[in-house]
């Protein structure tokens, strides 16, 4: 069928040049031979049944970094003062644009040096910008954070989190068992953090029963507590 389609559009295709152009007769022979060509070659290695470029379900993809926004929120204030900045910055990172998020947050903690909300969507944006390692300006980000609001679980989650995705794991699971251990009972976040954390114990038991690295391989570096 798919052929038979292929074929009515060849001769389509011919009789409409010939219309509009009227070739000689050699010029139609010629045309005609560099159709059949072309349609042969595609006879010879087309897959009229194979499907396009593959697209997955777009309600079925979760970006990352709606998880981390999401997160945050929860832990969060969102009717703090810096809500504004918060909604635009978030946009820019749900659309991969973390330079931009960065340089936005960092004049709204200039304007807003208070806020532990506007720290930790800066130090986000700045893991998002180091396609999810950590740097020495998140890991500021995230401790001005704490330092605003010790209490806040934020801080040390997305710490710990950032860490994590950075290969540090034996440094995220220290944050986060510390977060857990002054958590309430009924906090709302102490769920979401615990079956993290068993995951995370779950890597680092696969993780030591690896063969050990190579001796001149260079340590990581902890982190400051």
């Amino acid at each position: 069928m798919v052929f038979l389609v292929i074929i009515i559009f060849v001769g389509l295709a011919i009789a409409g040049t010939f219309l509009l152009a009227r070739p000689k007769r050699g010029g139609i022979e010629l045309l005609a031979a560099a159709f059949c060509i072309g349609l042969a070659g595609y006879a010879w290695q087309g897959e009229p049944a194979q499907k396009g470029a593959p697209k997955e379900n777009a309600a079925a993809i979760a970006n990352p970094n709606d998880e981390a926004i999401a997160l945050r929120q929860a832990m969060g204030n969102r009717f703090s003062g810096s809500r504004d900045w918060l909604v635009i910055a978030d946009a820019q990172s749900r659309q991969g644009k973390f330079a931009n998020a960065a340089a936005l947050l960092r004049n709204a903690v200039r304007e807003n040096p208070k806020d532990v909300d506007l720290w930790l969507a800066l130090g986000n944006a700045l893991v998002g910008h180091g396609d999810g390692f950590i740097s020495p300006a998140a890991t500021f980000a995230f401790q001005e954070a704490a330092n605003v609001s010790p209490e806040h679980p934020g801080p040390p989650f997305f710490m710990g989190l950032s860490l994590a995705q950075s290969g540090r794991l034996d440094d995220a699971r220290t944050i986060w068992q510390e977060l857990l251990d002054r958590s309430t009972q009924d906090a709302p976040w102490r769920p979401d953090l615990e079956e993290r954390l068993a995951r995370l114990d779950a890597a680092l038991g696969v993780q030591s029963a690896e063969p050990t690295s190579s001796p001149n391989q260079t340590p990581v570096p902890q982190t400051e507590q």
